[in-house]
């Protein structure tokens, strides 16, 4: 994939990302939720500080096929699911903290 592939593939989930916060949070303005430019150091979406007190994370947006075990684990937890609960994927690498991954609609809600 080319390099200008690769960064219009980023973007474009930057601005997923940013539009479904937007919506989540309708109050909020656009200038409240900022794509950062490809390249520029730090996180992906910028938050003014009413963005940060709605949403009080810091993003580092990833659009990549290297993440393939990582779906894989969460389609296994997405097998035989009772209605009314969400997937999630606890994982773990020595020496790392433990991360959990679940879908951006249901992050979403949970903060909303």
């Amino acid at each position: 994939m080319k390099q200008r592939s690769r960064k219009i593939k980023g973007k474009r989930l930057q601005n997923y990302v940013r539009d479904k916060i937007l919506r989540t949070f309708p109050h909020l303005k656009k200038k409240d939720v900022v794509c950062v430019e490809n390249g520029i150091q730090g996180p992906d979406i910028i938050l003014s500080k009413v963005g940060m007190k709605l949403c009080p994370f810091q993003f580092e947006i990833k659009n990549q096929e290297k993440l393939k075990g990582i779906y894989g684990w969460y389609s296994q937890a997405n097998k035989k699911i009772p209605k009314g609960l969400s997937p999630v994927v606890v994982m773990k690498m020595n020496t790392k903290d433990p991360l959990v991954v679940l879908d951006f609609k249901t992050f979403l809600e949970l903060i909303k």
